[in-house]
């Protein structure tokens, strides 16, 4: 397609005198005869490069210029100031207006046909270079499109696994699946009182630095967070991505939480508040994937292992972790713990046999 050229003068001999000058070069060209029609011109034709007269009627080159300048779509098209208006400070004004390049009447054809290819390569230079800002504002966009969706990860991933799990081409790690895994419920024991008897700002502010504390911990092991409730948190491990010692992970998240919860039992302790902390902690299989609906998706396990988590946990007293034998046989290396008596959980037929890790074992 050849380069399009609008050429702009009052004096129909001098755009004659353009026209004839530049056909020969194989160009396309479109006349305008005063200022306003450059303007509608430059909408209809799209101009590569103007030739724009100085002194015209109804609105001079300069005000073209200016009025082209604050036009977002056409402010890049180069344009060269023709007239005979040839001293300095003519010049000046022309240049300081926004034209792009100067040449006084009468013309030398070469000077003029040298010049226009000039603007030419100029306008070419501005268009690759809009292109690239275009390429880069929607790599910028993907990218901050990444961030969110990376935020949203976080929700319930450590930022460990979201970054993983980012990388995957597709969502099939969020599918419905079943696999083995160990999950961890925490709450706290005496909150419902303290709930109770305190005010919200202090309820509040203890939660907040409880959270921040444990989640910190979530997010050292590279667990599922999958949800605070109030003072209760669950987390799981060996989903969405695979680890082989999830359940050693897990028993070491929770021995740390414990060792956290006795610092922030010391200063909650003068503040009048009697809180412990107490953890439920089973390995074995879950189902796992989206549960939500098109405009809330959180990512969640379902499974008698979930429930037996939760329920030891509601048996825990405070600084207790407990477990049972099945989960336990998976980190006798690792655990020393204590067997408790038997405990008849809700929901569950038949009681069941409960140990309280009370430490890990000493590295040989």
């Amino acid at each position: 397609m050849p380069n399009k050229i609008l050429i702009v003068d009052d004096e129909p001999f001098n755009l004659d005198l353009l026209e004839q000058e530049l056909a020969e070069q194989g160009y396309s060209l479109e006349r305008a005869g005063d200022g306003e029609e450059a303007l509608k011109k430059v909408e209809s034709f799209l101009p590569d490069v103007i030739l724009l007269d100085y002194m015209m009627p109804k609105m001079n080159g300069i005000e073209v210029v200016k009025r082209l300048r604050q036009d977002e779509k056409h402010k890049s098209i180069p344009v060269i100031l023709v007239t005979a208006k040839g001293s300095r400070e003519d010049k000046v004004r022309g240049l300081d207006a926004g034209a792009d390049d100067y040449v006084v009447k009468p013309f030398d054809s070469f000077e003029l046909l040298a010049r226009v290819r000039s603007m030419l390569r100029i306008k070419q230079l501005r268009d690759s270079l809009a292109e690239l800002n275009r390429s880069l504002a929607e790599k910028v966009s993907q990218q901050v499109a990444e961030i969110e969706r990376m935020g949203r990860l976080k929700r319930y991933l450590s930022p460990q696994v979201a970054e993983t799990v980012l990388k995957k081409e597709d969502d099939s790690l969020f599918k419905s699946h079943r696999t083995e895994i160990t999950v961890v419920f925490l709450d706290l024991r005496g909150f419902t009182a303290f709930a109770d008897s305190a005010e919200p700002e202090e309820i509040m502010e203890l939660l907040r630095s409880y959270h921040a504390e444990m989640g910190r911990l979530v997010f050292k092991f590279e667990g599922t967070l999958e949800r605070f409730a109030g003072d209760g948190i669950m987390v799981f491990f060996n989903d969405p991505i695979p680890c082989e010692d999830h359940t050693e992970r897990a028993v070491r998240m929770a021995v740390e939480m414990r060792s956290k919860a006795e610092e922030l039992r010391a200063g909650w302790l003068k503040k009048g508040y009697d809180l412990d902390l107490g953890v439920g902690l089973a390995s074995s299989y879950a189902t796992l994937g989206n549960i939500g609906f098109e405009g809330r998706m959180d990512y969640g396990a379902v499974g008698n292992v979930t429930n037996l988590a939760s329920r030891l946990c509601d048996e825990a007293k405070g600084g207790q972790i407990l477990t049972n034998q099945k989960t336990l046989s998976k980190v006798e290396h690792l655990a020393e713990a204590e067997p408790l008596a038997e405990v008849q959980l809700k929901g569950f037929a038949r009681p069941v046999a409960a140990f309280n890790i009370v430490g890990l074992k000493a590295s040989r």
